[in-house]
């Protein structure tokens, strides 16, 4: 049986032995997921955002600054029942090849921000570990 998040109208359920840390300051929360090799997961509420793309936007130019010659595509997904605007961005880190997915929607009085990912050595399964934890993610309008 998977173990489920719930906070602030923000629910998705995750496997057990995945690693779950959480930290709130305020209004705003962050919840970090670790799996067993490198994929992980992190959804964070911030409230007070209007426009869901801001926090996309964001999380591409933090990345950028780390890694300066990632390639990034826009793309706009279906999470929680709604339209998600986000990215695709792809990045070497240790010489390996990293995939990661950004994806943000609107939420109770804020906006909520997911960001997935994994080596491509791992997409296979890992990724599609990922992905069905995102399936999952219910938020509250």
């Amino acid at each position: 049986m998977p173990e489920t998040f719930d906070l602030g109208g923000v629910r998705f359920q995750y496997p057990k032995n995945w690693e779950k840390e959480l930290e709130q300051e305020g209004e705003s929360w962050t919840v970090s997921l670790q799996g067993t090799g490198t994929a992980f997961l992190v959804v964070s509420f911030v409230p007070e955002i209007e426009d869901p793309s801001e926090l996309v936007d964001a999380a591409v130019e933090g990345l950028r600054v780390e890694y300066p010659e990632l390639e990034t595509d826009d793309a706009v997904d279906t999470m929680a029942g709604q339209p998600a605007i986000g990215a695709d961005v792809r990045f070497e880190h240790f010489d390996l090849t990293n995939t990661c997915w950004i994806r943000a929607v609107p939420a109770i009085s804020g906006a909520v921000l997911v960001l997935a990912q994994c080596t491509d050595e791992e997409l296979a399964d890992e990724g599609e570990v990922l992905k069905k934890i995102m399936l999952t993610m219910t938020v509250e309008e």
